[in-house]
């Protein structure tokens, strides 16, 4: 059994464009998956990168008669979502028709430790870390507990776990959650309204996320493209499903969730809290190694009184590309409540904000308010020396003389640091926009940001990085679909920030636009945060806002006035 699952992983890793779901180790995944790039969408139709789920139903092992009901699990708070119900692949094959649940609640299960992403926006694999997740002990009982199903009947292969992927996105600026299958239900009965807006979503990606390796349950097996976009039949019919059954005891044990985050190409610094129970002297120090990709970091010479502590730390530079690191830490003369990290390494600038259009409209839309992200203005650590005070005693040997004994101590000194950041940002119209006022202009042109975060500090340079990393969220996503990176224009102690230049813009310009349907006399409101000013005691941040007010659009500077 064992055998047959390595090798069934092994297969998954070769073929596997996008994340696909390996499950219990112990449990035989029939799933496979493929996929391919996003392409960019619009402000009323759009797809946040990692706002999925899994859709999953226990069914009899032998007849496939479903012994749950359908269960959704998501990563993400979803909230006025149009839906569809809780039903099933089997079921929509069976005949049941799509019925739209608009005014009823959305039930879901968000799971204590996350799911990995399940369907890419970038045919970037995930597969590592959805076998850790799903061959883990915490996933099997968690569906059996909300299934409410035996688990042991299900380690011991009574039951099936039919899983189906779930996107949840906005179309035509109604938010929608749906099944590979529903979305193409969906697709059929408004005359292909989602393949016109939504197809590389729900017609390639979603889809193509998980599918059968093995005809199983009267659903055939999936031998087509792998990376192209798919008709409504044959994902009605075949894609966006996998089946998982159980006949070995998954490993005990939780999922290692990240204990870190740091994003690609940035300074960073990795600490721990060293405590000893004894003095430790230049005599009898302490010393700290990190392992880190590959590179040994040694901090050596580490003094610390009897019954205290210290911060010990490392600065290095993270990878270029997305992915996790496992920093493990070896520690000679004395002791660290945690010896080994998982850092998570992210690529903010593959969320990107689709192109506005002219045609964009969003008639239900409300202004929200501005996130209430946890900053952190200020930091504090500091770092034992120790000093010998000498006791000059004399030693008296009668007759023979004597001579000096020095009977000294070591005398400790703490010596603290402090941080603190703060910031300002500054939007404003384009300078190229023909009809702007001051802070006033017609939305759909583009407006310039520009940010100065500072850092105070009296630590030396081997203490702390600068300020490197800005983006920015916007109201018409509600602050929480997509970011665009800031570029960093100036770095040092007093860093500054500007849009990057817009890859929809003609001229090239370092804005954002904001969208045509934006309501008037109204304030449009930017939300900035800086990150990764990094010391021994955390990362510092600043939350930052600023506005433009809409009065118009620009359709109305496109008329020509004859007398």
């Amino acid at each position: 059994m064992k055998r047959i699952f390595a090798l069934l992983c092994s297969l998954i890793l070769i073929v596997c464009l996008v994340p696909s779901a390996a499950f219990a180790k112990g449990g035989n995944g029939n799933i496979d998956g493929g996929g391919g790039g996003m392409g960019q969408g619009t402000s009323s139709n759009f797809w946040n990168p990692g706002n999925d789920g899994v859709r999953i139903t226990v069914v009899d092992a032998d007849s496939g008669a479903a012994v749950s009901s359908p269960i959704d699990f998501t990563n993400r708070n979803q909230n006025n979502v149009i839906h569809f119900g809780k039903v099933n692949k089997l079921q929509y094959l069976d005949g049941t028709a799509l019925t739209p649940s608009a005014g009823t609640g959305y039930d879901y299960i968000k799971p204590t430790q996350s799911m990995p992403t399940i369907v890419s926006s970038k045919g970037q694999n995930n597969i590592a870390a959805i076998k850790q997740y799903f061959c883990s002990e915490y996933a099997c009982k968690m569906v059996a507990e909300y299934a409410g199903v035996d688990y042991e009947r299900m380690l011991a292969g009574d039951y099936k776990l039919l899983i189906e992927p779930i996107a949840y996105f906005t179309h035509n600026g109604q938010y929608y959650c749906m099944t590979a299958t529903e979305a193409a239900l969906y697709d059929q009965k408004s005359g292909g309204a989602l393949r016109k807006t939504m197809t590389s979503l729900t017609h390639k990606n979603l889809p193509l996320s998980m599918f059968l390796e093995f005809s199983d349950l009267g659903i055939s097996a999936w031998t087509g493209s792998t990376t192209s976009k798919q008709s409504n039949a044959d994902i009605i019919s075949t894609l966006g499903v996998g089946i998982v059954w159980f006949d070995e005891r998954p490993p005990e044990g939780e999922i290692e969730a990240p204990d870190v985050e740091y994003r690609v190409d940035t300074d960073v610094i990795t600490s721990v809290t060293l405590r000893t129970d004894t003095d430790l002297t230049p005599d009898n120090p302490a010393s700290v190694t990190f392992h880190i990709l590959g590179t040994t970091y040694r901090v050596n010479d580490v003094v610390i009184p009897a019954g205290d502590s210290q911060v010990v730390w490392v600065k290095w530079h993270t990878p270029s590309t997305p992915q996790t690191v496992t920093i493990t830490v070896s520690v000679s003369g004395a002791y660290t409540a945690q010896d080994t990290f998982v850092a998570e390494i992210v690529d903010l600038n593959e969320h990107i904000p689709p192109d506005p259009t002219a045609t964009d409209t969003n008639p239900s839309y409300t202004v929200p308010s501005l996130p209430n992200e946890t900053q952190k203005l200020t930091a504090n650590w500091g770092v034992w020396s120790c000093y010998w005070v000498p006791v000059w005693v004399w030693c008296d040997h009668g007759e023979d003389g004597g001579h000096w004994v020095d009977e000294g101590y070591w005398e400790y000194e703490y010596t603290g640091y402090s941080a603190s950041i703060n910031g300002v940002m500054s939007l404003m119209p384009d300078d190229i926009v023909p009809t702007a006022s001051g802070k006033s202009m017609k939305s759909g042109y583009g407006v310039k940001q520009d940010v100065t975060a500072t850092l105070s500090t009296d630590a030396p340079t081997s203490h702390i990085t600068h300020p490197q990393t800005a983006f920015s969220v916007f109201p018409e996503f509600q602050y929480e679909t997509y970011l665009r990176l800031l570029q960093r224009v100036s770095s040092g102690r007093s860093a500054k920030f500007t849009f990057q230049a817009n890859e929809f813009s003609t001229y090239g310009r370092t804005v954002h636009f904001s969208p045509l349907w934006f309501p008037d006399n109204t304030d449009y409101t930017v939300f900035t945060q800086v990150w990764d000013t990094w010391t021994p005691d955390g990362m510092l941040s600043i939350n930052l806002n600023d506005y433009v007010s809409i009065d118009g659009s620009l359709y109305d500077d496109w008329y020509t006035n004859r007398e």
